[in-house]
């Protein structure tokens, strides 16, 4: 059965992992990736036949945590290299089907500015993924700000994925990290941007935070007062932290109903709300589960379904990537 083929959705979060990178990964000490049990498998035809099944025009698809640097900068390099030719090589061979947003080195800087150079010039990527932190360094560290600068120039998407957050062991009470710990340090990162100034220098970069934004649609309006009463953070900013962190744009992954959506759109807005499915670490069921509820929900407005809105959305994010298969 096809859910809600009349309006397919466009999915901005799904992943694939190949033999070769599970075997490196597991080789440099991640046989539980995150303190999950161990890695999903994926497949090309298990995930079209998924797509078929839950009414999935297209998926832009991202190789994540736990990336591609295990501690050697030349091994970072090979390793992400490889997997962002198998992404492109598959948005090549089904441009109808799949997307691509390719990795980066991070923290190695000079291979991530080469790196996002070949895969958008030479490759094709239609935007590019990076960790909440790298290696404990969050995105608002100056480490970074020549990536960035460069980004901004080039306009490009970054699909900003959870990773586990330094020191994990003394607060994730035995849970996988994708639990509890992912939602924090996604607030993290899209605070630490505002914070340290990057999203408001370099306004050209569309940032993508999956899971609604994890914890922020709780914690805006606490951002706000706080920059008006705590010392030292230089009181209220010409444009509040709400409308900063408005301007990201944020998918739906994970449980968008009953709560999830809400959250955000009373927090942010519609506008920027794009599907996420989070295949292949989110399986096939779930994967179904969660789209019959987004179904069932009461719709937005009058005017349109929640499918219809995310993917007017993505839409607009990715006009060269949806474009043509969604008119």
């Amino acid at each position: 059965m096809t859910l809600g083929s009349a309006h397919e959705l466009v999915d901005v979060h799904a992943h694939f992992v190949t033999e070769s990178y599970v075997a490196t990964a597991r080789a440099a000490g991640h046989e539980h990736p995150n303190g999950m049990p161990g890695w999903p498998r994926w497949s090309e035809e298990e995930h079209l036949g998924l797509m078929d099944r839950g009414g999935i025009s297209k998926t832009m698809l991202s190789l994540v945590t736990p990336g591609t640097h295990f501690g050697d900068d030349l091994a970072a390099r090979r390793l992400t290299r490889e997997v962002n030719e198998f992404g492109a090589e598959l948005s090549r061979r089904r441009p109808a089907r799949f997307g691509h947003f390719a990795s980066l080195t991070l923290p190695d800087v000079e291979g991530a500015l080469a790196e996002a150079a070949y895969a958008l010039d030479e490759l094709g990527a239609d935007g590019l993924t990076v960790s909440t932190n790298s290696h404990g360094r969050y995105l608002g560290d100056p480490l970074f700000e020549s990536l960035w600068a460069e980004l901004d120039r080039r306009r490009a998407i970054v699909f900003v994925h959870p990773t586990s957050p330094p020191r994990h062991e003394a607060i994730t009470v035995g849970l996988p990290r994708p639990v509890l710990e992912f939602i924090f340090d996604s607030a993290r990162a899209a605070v630490n941007l505002v914070f340290n100034g990057v999203a408001s220098r370099y306004p050209g970069i569309s940032w993508i935070f999956p899971h609604g934004g994890g914890a922020l649609p709780l914690l805006a309006a606490r951002l706000d007062q706080s920059c008006g009463f705590i010392e030292g953070l230089g009181g209220p900013p010409d444009i509040s932290v709400r409308e900063q962190l408005g301007r990201f744009w944020y998918d739906i992954a994970g449980t968008p109903f009953p709560d999830q959506v809400p959250a955000l759109a009373g927090a942010f807005g519609t506008e920027r709300m794009l599907y996420g499915s989070d295949y292949c670490w989110f399986p096939v069921q779930g994967v179904l589960t969660q789209i019959e509820s987004i179904d069932a929900a009461a719709p937005p407005d009058d005017r349109e379904t929640w499918r219809e809105l995310t993917t007017r959305n993505a839409r607009r994010l990715l006009p060269r990537a949806t474009g043509d298969q969604l008119s």
